[in-house]
């Protein structure tokens, strides 16, 4: 039984889950646990899925894109989490984040010069806001970026960059003015083999494994000044732009997660004999796959709500925050109830679902943690 059939698609994104469904089971299956146990960055595949569209999904035809929307956006992270949740988190990273932050705010030269090359996956894109001590608290960044003539010199570290290493084209967050605070921070394109910077350490992960996770340190990082994104004092509120849309992908990425164990669950339970019965016949199991497709389904309507709105222009920042909420919280419950039901057999890497635990733990911490969303959702509640 296909649970994602009960949300409706049109002829054009059919085919899409369609194309993308091929290609991960051909591409991306076989090679899950040697990605995951060698922390593999499948740069190769990403080059692929470029080809294919998949790495320009929000960007224009004119500039190399494929022209969709975030429902498409949608549909594409959703199934390649089914199968890999890291590849899907690093499709989402480059779509969502470094590409659109370029492709929303750039200037028309900025996009001319690095958009088309991001949306057909000749250069991997990175974005960097976070840093060693400052996570929820953006706006408590100390990195710096100091005009010097037609130049910004840049100092400072950012951690948990994804595509850190792999990244040519980098969006970064600075202070351009520190008395201003939030509003005195700048966003800049900073090339890799700028002078100045550098790559640190690369992160050795719960989950996620395949999704490339370091450091970037800046040392008097020189940028051109054409290179700001919009004017000196917009980062900040470009870059909380950015995490709304961010937090679709992050939905539907825990969607993906969801069916991924739903499914494996599903077939397991049939499989496995105890006291003579196939586990599906007992009562117990039957009521977490019940529970676990219902709550999936919800998920999903609210991520796909949240895509046609954002789609249609409207503000996402309300429903946007549900949808990550909830379908990070499910997925991380769903995970844990398939490897109740695999028992032992979850517990070992040769089954799907002890990679859907460790990997689950990301979706409530990343793109704003859920009490982070908790706080945007009850904000919107009382201000109204």
């Amino acid at each position: 039984m296909d649970i994602t059939k009960y949300v409706p698609l049109n002829e054009n994104q059919q085919m899409i889950k369609e194309t993308i469904r091929e290609f991960t089971e051909s591409k991306i299956r076989p090679h899950v646990m040697e990605w995951d146990e060698d922390q593999i960055f499948p740069i190769d595949l990403m080059h692929e899925l470029g080809e294919l569209g998949f790495l320009g999904i929000l960007v224009p035809e004119e500039l190399g894109g494929a022209g969709l929307g975030y429902v498409e956006y949608s549909i594409v992270v959703e199934e390649i989490a089914r199968i890999d949740p890291s590849v899907a988190l690093s499709v989402a990273a480059h779509n969502g984040l470094c590409t659109n932050h370029i492709n929303v705010f750039g200037s028309d030269e900025l996009k001319k010069k690095y958009i088309p090359d991001l949306a057909t996956g000749k250069k991997i894109g990175a974005w960097g806001l976070t840093e060693p001590a400052s996570g929820s608290d953006a706006g408590g960044m100390q990195t710096t970026a100091e005009k010097v003539g037609d130049h910004y010199i840049l100092n400072g570290t950012k951690t948990f960059i994804t595509h850190g290493k792999s990244g040519e084209t980098a969006v970064i967050m600075a202070i351009t003015d520190k008395e201003k605070g939030k509003k005195g921070i700048s966003a800049f394109v900073v090339e890799k083999g700028t002078e100045g910077f550098s790559v640190g350490k690369k992160e050795n992960k719960l989950g996620m494994r395949a999704s490339e996770t370091t450091q970037l340190i800046f040392e008097n990082c020189k940028v051109p000044a054409s290179n700001l994104i919009g004017k000196e004092g917009e980062g900040f509120t470009q870059a909380m732009k950015i995490l709304e849309g961010g937090r679709i992908s992050i939905a539907a990425l825990s969607c993906g997660l969801t069916i991924g164990c739903l499914e494996s669950s599903v077939t397991y339970s049939k499989e496995r004999k105890q006291f003579n019965k196939s586990l599906s016949e007992f009562q117990a199991i039957q009521f977490k796959l019940a529970d676990m497709a219902t709550e999936l389904h919800a998920a999903r309507l609210l991520t796909y709500d949240a895509a046609r709105i954002k789609d249609s222009g409207g503000d996402i920042s309300f429903p946007a925050s549900m949808a990550k909420l909830y379908s990070s919280e499910i997925a991380t419950k769903a995970s844990n109830e398939a490897v109740q039901i695999f028992g032992g057999y979850g517990f070992v890497k040769d089954y799907p679902v002890e990679k859907f635990y460790r990997d689950v733990k990301l979706l409530t911490i990343g793109e704003g943690t859920s009490e982070v969303q908790r706080i945007v959702i009850a904000r919107h509640l009382l201000r109204e």
